[in-house]
């Protein structure tokens, strides 16, 4: 039964990856973009900023259609949306209208996110889930390993237009994947109508959950700590250390890997310790590597080698720390498992958005104020895992 399930859990990664990869391609283009459109960074910065923001919220729509029609009429629905809108992108003659582009792709790939999660709630539970989900890990984590690298050559034969053209071709791959290969999950008999009553007493019920939301906070701050990096770590890196934005692809790929080769032990270690043990570990050691990498920052320590071996070691504990506080926060509720993904998406991404903000207010993209802004997220990853994973039962499991 592994195999089959694997294979589809690549499928579902492959899936996945559609979104996070528009976010990271486009990072290199974004000078080209400003000097193009006749703008300001700042400005050029805003569509991603509308991509976050509607990513974030749009999860709340398709989550429940999920639950109401099924899984793979959403997720057809969302690619369709997503290429039409990464074709709106390509020939986006001002600013404004990229930046909408930019929201209406963000809708479209909001399914790839939300649904997923609840395929594999369908499919499987406890650590099965969690091999699952790291299997999606080892797809998505190779995109910021490959996305910038992918949007540098694509800018050395071409212009940032040229971007969105490979997006388009790859949302028609996803259509066919989801037309081909992945089967529906959900029975007719299983599916709830969309009702607003039904909505509202589901979310209540899930706000209401202390393990719910604390395990969400924890994948929501550690999140927010790869945000916080996405938003500052071009600078960091090629203002202070010199590198060129060929160098800060290869560092930004090298900080991937921890993530990349840890979230694949998460099923195994979740199956052999007990999954609460797993998150009550890799949480607390998160925390104690982002705050070591603060000091050090702090002191003047921080040199290239030290931040991204830093890094490494911090997104290491996040590789298990991600799949794991995902499966434990949905594994109590199957009955509106499309609810609590796109419930627990939103809340992530916000999360993450805000913490941009909170941070961006103390940061002056030096590597001090950013390895200060990842500790905080981690810090505060740590609390909610003592709020919703107490000690005595995660060492009872």
């Amino acid at each position: 039964m592994r195999d089959p399930l694997f294979r589809m859990a690549l499928v579902l990664g492959l899936l996945s990856a559609v979104g996070p990869f528009a976010i990271d391609m486009y990072l290199p283009a974004l000078p080209q973009v400003a000097q193009d459109l006749g703008t300001t960074e700042a400005g050029a910065g805003l569509t991603l900023t509308a991509y976050f923001l509607t990513f974030g919220v749009a999860q709340m729509i398709w989550g429940p259609m999920a639950d109401a029609i099924g899984r793979r009429k959403p997720l057809l629905i969302g690619v369709a949306i997503f290429l039409a809108a990464s074709v709106l992108a390509a020939l986006a003659p001002d600013l404004g209208t990229l930046i909408a582009a930019r929201a209406l792709q963000a809708l479209g790939a909001a399914t790839l996110m939300a649904v997923p999660r609840a395929v594999i709630r369908d499919m499987a539970s406890g650590p099965e889930a969690a091999r699952m989900m790291a299997a999606i890990m080892i797809v998505i984590s190779v995109s910021p390993m490959l996305a910038p690298i992918t949007g540098s050559l694509v800018l050395a034969f071409g212009t940032w237009r040229e971007i969105f053209g490979v997006l388009a071709a790859a949302s028609v791959v996803s259509l066919l994947l989801i037309t081909l290969v992945l089967p529906e999950t959900l029975q007719p008999e299983d599916r709830r109508p969309v009702r607003v009553s039904a909505l509202l007493a589901g979310a209540k019920r899930l706000l209401g959950d202390r393990r719910f939301m604390g395990l969400t906070m924890i994948g929501g701050f550690g999140m927010a700590s790869f945000f916080v990096f996405l938003a500052t770590g071009a600078f960091v890196y090629t203002r202070e250390f010199g590198l060129s934005p060929t160098g800060f692809s290869i560092a930004f790929a090298i900080n991937a890997v921890g993530f990349f080769g840890a979230s694949q032990l998460a099923g195994r270690l979740s199956a052999r310790y007990g999954m609460q043990r797993v998150i009550a570990v890799a949480v607390a050691g998160f925390g104690a590597s982002t705050v070591l990498l603060a000091i050090l920052g702090w002191a003047g320590l921080a040199s290239l080698v030290v931040v991204v071996a830093g890094l490494l070691i911090a997104n290491a504990f996040l590789g298990l720390v991600i799949p794991t506080a995902m499966v434990m926060a949905m594994d109590p509720h199957p009955d509106i498992a499309g609810l609590a993904s796109s419930l627990g998406g939103t809340i992530q991404m916000l999360t993450g958005g805000v913490m941009i903000v909170v941070t961006g207010l103390l940061l002056d993209n030096s590597a001090a104020s950013m390895t200060a802004a990842i500790a905080l997220c981690g810090v505060l990853a740590w609390l909610a895992a003592v709020l919703s994973v107490p000690r005595r039962e995660a060492l009872a499991s």
